[in-house]
């Protein structure tokens, strides 16, 4: 059965101005607009249709004044043009013609039988190509040679507000709308590869209903396009300000004109609305094999029924393809996203703990499955047979029990292991390092008391939050104290160990001054348990800002801090963590001693990939370490200047850390942001020392990780420790034909110490169905599962491929995907529409997007800091926090209901949304913007800040003060609620239009043309149409 998918009609095709980047549009805002002046806009003469000049160097800058050229000659009306009698739906009545080809007296325009001149095209510089192929993807900033004429050849990729060497495009020096005007080989919009000239016909601003093609009958009603896309005439004439396609002036030489809509392309935050109505505060029952959950963005109760919740895996499709052939015919990489220790909201089950004895968790004996809901009981409950090797077992006798009528063991649901999809066992003495039971984790401060964090008031900072933050290790479930113990470092080129036991009466320092060859001076009192040694500690911490106050000392060294961390848990035979508060680049002579080598200049050149390679040698050995003794690293960073975070960022990396930065740190303005992460990062559940192994059914198998991880071999994922925000991505391949009686199967388990020092394994495991169809396929893909794989992928790439090369993968593979998809999947229709598989509709905006973050854009404006730390963040990422940095939330605060909890609705992330009398907060996980319009009403401004008008408001204000007033409760609820969903801190700012901060808000409107380069979400949807249709021709 063929459905049809998504379906929208060409006005992806149409360049507008500053469409694909070539230069800013009318009334656009020329932020990153490099290089080049505004395009200056003269209307033509009255009467004249648009004009484009001829370029020098084009042959033949006639005007074309005879009839129009074959091709223009329709017998039928164009796609989707139903030939009205009356005025065009939802519009007013028009004295002038119709868009689109609908059968009217006067002269038509969307190419319709042509008696006059055409109009769109009128002076055309040579003969505008039809279809010709461009060579890369809508990006990098290359010049163009000619005036890129309807999809003539270009020289390089289409690029963001770069200059052009030829005239501005069709439609840039024009008070009306440009004309299809240009050869065409069949119904207007079909068949032409280039960019149309030309507004679409009625309706094609909304999607086309399946059937509606070219030929349809004559009279048949356009129906309303699904997502609320525009109707025939819905909008009329009128310059649109800010959107690429707006028309410079009013004044419009000839009858109003349709523009294209925006609000017809596939909206995320449609998508995420309309999931939300349709499963949001459901029970999702995990009991049917293959099915697709909820988004990540709905708000649902998960109810374990044998297959892992979503909330520990998810897939980037729920039905595998058979065999390999199909596989790579699709191009739909085939991937899970887990989280295996993702947190279990209050409403829904913990996980169980099932305590086997002595003898520990069944397995397989040939694979070392473990016992789960797919093993299948034989012989009246004898042996098992394993669902993954499918070997057959003896059941152990303790474990022996009759099976009912259908097969299952009687004490089916009283066993975790048989009835759900995740579940935990206790670990036996094999299971721990050199089989003796784990000790609890530590957890040990290092902290960096150089002149910088010194004098920026950091270390009293941190010194007063670490006497109330102790007390809030995590802790066992039901245990009254953490069993973590703690230590203290303090360092700038030299080490100091404080021994801090509870009989002490004060603290005492131990200095350690080489540092080539690091050891810990003290076993018996460096780390200790804070219930007990409280009084000593608290000591300690009001000594060191004191102890150190009038220091002068600039340098630092780093490896050797990590080194000692190592050190002290070897010696204490446990696992832990780090904490290091650092500020700058390591230059002090020391192992792991770094330079500056942050040069601008390979930005954009095959060697920019060194930029984000970590410094070989001592860090390499160092991760090694770490993971080796299960010593997780947490990177606190506030540099002032280049720090080398690829090098600095690596072992954190490696060792299931993570990298924080806090660039020009000060207290007032970041010392709250700061320790909101802290707390955070201490109080997050976690689990160490761990080791992962995926485990799949036959037919198919895990073949690659990403993440926070470490890899020794092929199969053995080895994580320092993981914690509840941190996700692995496993990507799976084909080794054989699979079935779809059977499905397909996986198993992850993770082995792992607890915070009170108990070993356990946790088991997620999760049944996928198998289908020869594509269709199936399609049906069942997850958008957000996707964008986190390709993310991922992608950002490992760019250690050894130049990003243009990297780009170009990310759009080729979006174009085959969506290509296999129309061919195979879709009800035959004009080439002209784009047709998109209803569960990845959307994904073009996030591949759009995820093309402009900073690591994957070649531009010197970017710190490559900035650009390193975006890369390992994303690394350990899981499905929600891609999807949302890839695609903020702007939520409009101007109109809210200031009663009740409810936030309102978030808009689609585009610089059109945004209106003057308007206050709108932006947050994508990591920034949140307060952004107010210049004419936002005084009442929400006294609200909000108890001042009369915005005008009273101090740049650079970061705070929402506390008033008693509702408009102020409500946003600072909003914002808290905000913050304590996500799993990092975010530094509010308040930009007013038109500040100078206003350039860094912009870019998080994903949607608009990059600031650094990319393409719009418009363009970026015509080019991926385009290529579409090439790989189908």
């Amino acid at each position: 059965m063929s459905q049809q998918g998504y379906v929208a009609a060409p006005p992806y095709s149409q360049a507008q101005p500053g469409a694909m980047g070539y230069g800013p549009g009318p009334n656009q805002h020329t932020y990153g607009h490099y290089g080049g002046q505004q395009q200056a806009f003269s209307p033509p003469p009255p009467g004249m249709g648009p004009q484009m000049s001829p370029h020098p160097s084009t042959p033949g800058g006639m005007p074309m004044t005879g009839p129009p050229m074959a091709g223009h000659q329709m017998s039928g009306p164009p796609m989707g043009a139903s030939q009205m009698s009356g005025p065009p739906m939802g519009g007013p009545q028009m004295p002038g013609p119709p868009m689109g080809g609908s059968q009217m007296p006067g002269p038509p325009m969307g190419g319709s039988q042509m008696p006059g001149p055409p109009m769109g095209g009128s002076q055309m510089t040579g003969p505008p190509m039809a279809g010709q192929q461009m060579s890369g993807p809508p990006m990098a900033g290359q010049q163009m040679s000619g005036p890129p004429m309807g999809g003539a050849q270009m020289s390089g990729p289409p690029m963001g507000g770069h200059q052009m060497a030829g005239p501005p495009m069709a439609g840039q020096q024009m008070s009306g709308p440009p004309m299809a005007g240009q050869q065409m080989s069949g119904p207007p919009m079909a068949g032409m590869g280039g960019p149309y000239a030309g507004p679409p016909g009625p309706g094609l601003g909304g999607y086309q209903q399946p059937g509606l093609g070219p030929n349809s009958p004559s009279g048949y009603p356009q129906q309303q396009g699904q997502f609320g896309g525009q109707m025939a005439g819905g909008q009329m004439a009128g310059p649109q300000p800010g959107f690429p396609g707006a028309f410079p002036g009013s004044a419009m030489a000839g009858p109003p004109q349709k523009k294209l809509d925006p609000d017809s392309i596939p909206s995320p935050t449609q998508v995420i609305e309309d999931d939300q109505a349709k499963r949001g505060g459901q029970v999702y029952a995990t009991n049917v094999r293959g099915q697709v959950p909820p988004l990540v963005t709905t708000d649902f109760t998960v109810q374990d029924q044998g297959n892992a919740s979503p909330r520990f895996m998810r897939c980037t499709t729920y039905t595998l393809p058979c065999t390999a052939e199909l596989a790579k015919q699709c191009q739909v990489p085939l991937a899970t996203i887990i989280k295996p220790f993702a947190v279990v909201p209050k409403n829904e089950t913990p996980l169980y703990l099932v305590n086997h004895g002595e003898t520990g968790p069944i397995r397989c004996n040939r694979c070392k499955a473990y016992m789960c809901p797919y093993m299948q009981f034989i012989d009246g409950g004898r042996r098992f047979q394993c669902a993954f090797c499918n070997c057959v077992n003896e059941v152990p006798v303790f474990y022996f029990q009759h099976l009912d009528h259908m097969g299952r063991r009687m004490d089916f649901y009283e066993r975790p292991e048989l009835s759900l999809g995740s579940y935990e066992f206790s670990a036996t003495l094999d299971y721990c390092k050199n089989n003796k039971p784990a000790s609890a984790p530590a957890y040990i401060f290092m902290i960096d008391v150089s002149f910088t964090n010194i004098k920026s008031g950091l270390v009293r900072l941190l010194c007063d939050e670490l006497k109330t933050l102790l007390d809030n290790l995590p802790r066992e479930e039901g245990a009254e104290s953490s069993a973590i113990k703690v230590g203290f470092v303090t360092y700038n080129k030299i080490l100091h160990f404080y021994n801090v036991k509870s009989a002490l009466a004060q603290p005492q320092m131990m200095v350690v001054s080489d540092t080539a060859e690091m050891f810990v001076p003290l076993l018996d009192g460096f780390l200790v348990s804070y219930a007990e040694s409280r009084a000593v500690i608290h000591n300690l911490l009001d000594q060191i800002p004191d102890m150190f106050a009038d220091t002068n000392e600039s340098e630092t060294v780093f490896a050797p801090v990590i080194q000692a961390g190592v050190e002290a848990l070897k010696a204490a035979e446990c696992s832990g963590k780090l904490f290091i508060f650092h500020a700058s680049i390591p230059t002090a002579e020391a192992p792991g001693k770094l330079k500056n080598r942050d040069d601008k200049k390979l930005v954009s050149t095959d060697k920019e990939k060194t930029l984000f390679h970590p410094v070989k040698g001592v860090y390499e050995q160092l991760s090694k370490d770490c993971v080796a003794q299960g010593c997780s690293v947490d990177l606190f960073l506030f540099p002032s200047q280049y720090l080398d975070i690829a090098t600095m960022g690596d072992v954190p990396a490696h060792t299931g850390g993570a990298v924080y930065k806090y660039s020009n740190f000060q207290v007032e303005t970041d010392g709250e942001h700061f320790l909101r992460d802290l707390r955070k990062d201490v109080e997050k559940p976690i689990g160490f020392d761990a080791i992962m192994r995926v485990r799949t059914s036959t037919g198919f198998r895990a073949t690659d990780f990403f993440g926070g991880v470490y890899m020794n071999n092929t199969t053995d994922v080895e994580l320092a420790a993981v914690d509840c925000d941190h996700a692995i991505t496993v990507e799976l391949k084909h080794d054989d034909t699979l079935s779809e009686e059977t499905g397909a199967f996986m198993q992850c388990a993770l082995l792992y110490t607890t915070v009170g020092g108990q070993r356990r394994l946790r088991v997620h495991n999760l049944s996928l169905n198998c289908s020869s169809q594509l269709m199936e396929l399609f049906k069942s893909c997850e958008t957000d599962s996707l964008i986190n794989f390709f993310a991922k992928t992608a950002y490992r790439a760019i250690l050894k491929q130049p990003l243009k090369s990297v780009r170009e993968i990310l759009v080729n593979q979006t174009a085959h995907m969506l290509a296999c998809y129309r061919k195979n999947c879709a009800s035959p229709s004009a080439a002209s529409q784009l047709i998109l598989p209803e569960t990845m509709k959307v994904f073009p905006v996030y591949m759009n997007s995820l093309m402009k973050t900073a690591p994957l854009v070649g531009s010197t404006e970017l710190s490559t800091d900035d650009r390193a730390h975006q890369r390992l963040a994303v690394m350990a990422m899981g499905v929600e926090d891609t999807q949302l940095l890839l695609y903020p939330r702007l939520i409009p605060l101007h109109n809210m209901e200031l009663e009740g909890e409810a936030v309102p609705s978030p808009l689609r992330c585009s610089e059109d949304r945004l209106s003057d009398g308007g206050a709108f907060l932006l947050e994508n996980g990591h920034a949140l913007f307060l952004w107010l319009g210049q004419a936002c009403p005084p009442e929400l401004i006294q609200g909000l800040f108890n001042l009369p008008s915005l005008a009273h408001l101090q740049p650079n204000t970061n705070v929402l003060p506390e008033l008693d007033s509702p408009q102020s409760r409500k946003v600072r609820a909003i914002v808290s609620s905000l913050m304590q969903q996500r799993p990092n801190s975010m530094k509010l700012q308040i930009v007013r239009s038109k500040d100078k901060l206003e350039v860094l808000f912009r870019q998080f409107l994903v949607e608009d043309k990059g600031l650094y380069g990319g393409a719009s979400y418009m363009d970026f949807l015509c080019y991926v149409h385009r290529e579409i249709r090439t790989l189908l021709t």
